[in-house]
């Protein structure tokens, strides 16, 4: 209750997104493969953002 309001990190909403991202990619590969690719491409897009941010030091 009290982590309610408690906000994401940059990294934790970067793998939130990329979850929702390759899930979606994965259903939409039954029916539009065109659409599963485009998915696929905006979760790597997203990969190389939290590689990226792993190698910064904070």
């Amino acid at each position: 209750m009290f982590g309610l309001f408690k906000k994401k990190s940059e990294k934790q909403t970067l793998e939130a997104a990329y979850q929702k991202l390759t899930k979606e990619s994965f259903e939409l590969s039954k029916t539009n493969r065109k659409a599963s690719d485009q998915k696929a491409y905006e979760a790597e897009q997203i990969m190389k953002k939290l590689e990226s941010l792993a190698k910064t030091p904070s």
